[in-house]
Order: C-alpha cells, then sequence, then structure tokens
C-alpha cells in the first residue's frame, strides 16, 4: 500500500509495536497492574527481539555467519551492570543511571566489534563463524574467571534491578529506536553497498564498494545493539552470570533470525516473540516426568515452522495467505473491473476546440453545369 511517498509496509512494525507500548504504558500510569510474570516476559521479549534485529543485519542483510553475538551481549550486561553498580550509590537506580549504562554498554560492545571485526571479517563462512564463536567462549570465560571485587567471578555480578513496572516500557521504547537505526541503515546507501556484497563480493568490490569498511560498519552496529540488549538484561536481573552466554544462546539467537527469514526484519521480530514464549511456557506446562519432553517439543516446533517456510509444495499457500496480503485485502478491497478509475482517454475529458457530442457534417451541393475544369477540354 502507497499513500503518496508513504509506505505502510515499511512502518507496520513500527506501528504494531508503537500501540502495543502505548496501550501498556497507559494502563500503567493509570494504576493498572500486572503480573510479574508477564512483565518478565515482555522485558525478555524485547531484549530477544533487539538481539534478533542487530543480528539480522549480519546474518541476514551482510550474509555472514556470525556465532558471537552473545559474547558481545555478555560485554554489554558486565560494562553495564558495574556502570550501574557504580553510580547507583550516588544517583540511585533510576532512569539516568540506566542511560549511561546503555552508553557504556552499547560503546564497550562496538569497541569489541571493531577489536574483532578488523581481522575476522576478512575471513569468510565457516572460518568468520568459528573466530567469532571463539570470541564468545573468550569473554564468557574471561568473566567467569574474574576476582570477586571487579565482575563477582563464577557466582556473577550483582546488580540494581530496574522497577519492573517501567522497565517493559523503556525496553520496548529501544526496540523502536532499534528498529528506525537498522531499517534507516537498511534503506540508506549503506544498506545498498551492504546487500551488494552479500550478493556478489567480487561484483561488489569492482564497482568501486569499499567491501571492508562496510562489512565492519555493520558488524559494529550490530554489536553496539547486543551490547545495549546486554545492559537491559542487567537491569532485569539481580545478578549476571557468563555462563548464561554460551554458545548454545548464540545459537538461539540465530535461530530467531533464521526462523524469521534471512533479511526479514519483521520476521525477525515474530520469532524472537513466538520463541521467548516458548522458552518460557514450555517449562511451566511440562514439569514433573514430563519436563523431559521439553526440548523435543521445543524442536518439533521449530522443525514445523522451518518446513512451513521453506517447503516448495507450501509456496503457493504462503503467497495466498501471508500477513501482507491479508492486510492489503483489508485496507485496499478488490476494485470493479468494469469501473475504470481516472481514464485520461475518455472522449469527455480530451481537450478539444469543438465538443465530442456535437454531430459534425459537411454539406454537399450538387452543381448544375459541367465542370469547368472540362469546358475548355484537355489541359
Amino acid at each position: 500500500m502507497r499513500i503518496g511517498k508513504f509506505k505502510l509496509n515499511h512502518y507496520i512494525n513500527y506501528i504494531v509495536i508503537g500501540i502495543l507500548t502505548l496501550v501498556l504504558s497507559v494502563m500503567t500510569f493509570t494504576g493498572s497492574r500486572f503480573d510479574n510474570s508477564l512483565l518478565f516476559l515482555l522485558e525478555k521479549m524485547a531484549i530477544s527481539i533487539i538481539l534478533a534485529v542487530s543480528l539480522s543485519l549480519v546474518v541476514g542483510f551482510l550474509g555472514e555467519l556470525s556465532l558471537g553475538h552473545a559474547g558481545f551481549m555478555c560485554v554489554g550486561a558486565y560494562l553495564g551492570g558495574k556502570v550501574a553498580v557504580l553510580l547507583a550509590p550516588a544517583l540511585g537506580n533510576g532512569i539516568l543511571t540506566l542511560l549511561i549504562s546503555l552508553l557504556a554498554g552499547a560503546a564497550v560492545a562496538a569497541l569489541c566489534g571493531v577489536i574483532i571485526g578488523i581481522p575476522a571479517l576478512r575471513l569468510r563462512g565457516d572460518y568468520l563463524a568459528i573466530v567469532t564463536l571463539a570470541f564468545g567462549e573468550i569473554v564468557k570465560s574471561l568473566f567467569m574467571n574474574s576476582s570477586d571485587e571487579s565482575f563477582g567471578g563464577t557466582l556473577g555480578l550483582d546488580t540494581p534491578r530496574f522497577d519492573k513496572k517501567y522497565l517493559f516500557i523503556i525496553a520496548f521504547v529501544l526496540v523502536l529506536i532499534t528498529l528506525a537505526v537498522v531499517q534507516n541503515y537498511i534503506r540508506s546507501k549503506h544498506g545498498r553497498a551492504v546487500t551488494a556484497i552479500r550478493d556478489n563480493e567480487i561484483a561488489a568490490r569492482a564497482t568501486g564498494i569499499n567491501v571492508t569498511k562496510y562489512k565492519l560498519l555493520t558488524f559494529i552496529l550490530s554489536a553496539a545493539f547486543a551490547g545495549i540488549a546486554g545492559v537491559l538484561y542487567s537491569f532485569s536481573n539481580y545478578t549476571v552470570q557468563s555462563i548464561k552466554f554460551g554458545y548454545n544462546y548464540s545459537i538461539e539467537i540465530l535461530v530467531m533470525v533464521v526462523l524469521g527469514g534471512m533479511g526479514n526484519i519483521n520476521g525477525s521480530i515474530v520469532a524472537a516473540a513466538l520463541i521467548t514464549w516458548l522458552n518460557t511456557w514450555l517449562p511451566t506446562k511440562l514439569t514433573g516426568d514430563l519436563a523431559v519432553l521439553q526440548n523435543l517439543l521445543y524442536a518439533l516446533i521449530l522443525i514445523v515452522i522451518v518446513i512451513y517456510n521453506n517447503a516448495p509444495a507450501l509456496k503457493s499457500f504462503r503467497d495466498r495467505y501471508n500477513l501482507g496480503n491479508l492486510i492489503n485485502k483489508v485496507l485496499k478491497p478488490k476494485a470493479d473491473p468494469s469501473h475504470i478509475k481516472d481514464d485520461k482517454a475518455k472522449w469527455d475529458v480530451v481537450p478539444t476546440k469543438i465538443s465530442m457530442d456535437e454531430i459534425l457534417s459537411i454539406d454537399m451541393k450538387q452543381q448544375s453545369g459541367p465542370d469547368p475544369e472540362q469546358k475548355g477540354g484537355k489541359r
């Protein structure tokens, strides 16, 4: 749908998340009370969405496989949490402390993205995946073996918990900021260069695109938002433990991107929310002897989603019943083929000197005498 230069499909995610945030905010400030488990679930969903959208920059749009996203989140969580611990006695555990911690966590994670990206992005495919995986494991080990006075060691870093009543609102505002930055980056000339590198790096380099520059810029931007997600994680928990940011968590973030569709921001948002909900819902429903079925059911759900998204036999069904087509049918009803709008070739709108409704006639008079040209015979 296009309204002038406004494309609804470019802003549908802003509208949905914005309305959700606005409604929940109004309900919160007017005295409505939500269950603590629901508030915590909303916080986790917002963190997962930021992680999935930021990783989609590298995996979906740049076309590089990164398995160290949890490592950048770990850096942001520990450094942002440490800043909060130092500032809380003087500034309190309020919005100012949170903002400073977010800036610190994003900056340090971006710096790590520079340090790792310069050598790693010269590699491709499995080699890049191995390097980023090693980075994540090294970061986890460094914080795990730190001293108790610095980052808490194996027991983790104790951080101040932000008010549950308001943190999810701030988290979803950060989701909107993440979407704004990522989508505008992708639709800019820089984003076109990034997708050109993904499609054919040799051709992109031949046309004069600085491949190393755009790879590094994308990697840094992705790492910075992972750091922001890490800071939110530290403020939504009382303790930050490095064991949380292992290899499995990086794979979980990658699954969100793959399930949502490579290079599909809206799909990554939906997949992140769905997987977060499943990880929260399954342990509460499958308890006791049924707990062994948690991973099995989780795997079956993921397999079904992958088959639905990729099976050629379901392509016509997906095209007919996808969300975009349903929205277009609702917002733009089917036009009557017998009625043509703005037909500039209609006779009543063609500019002429005489009315098209008039009947043009020519008076023909019969001459009584011989043809004057024949009086003199042949010429």
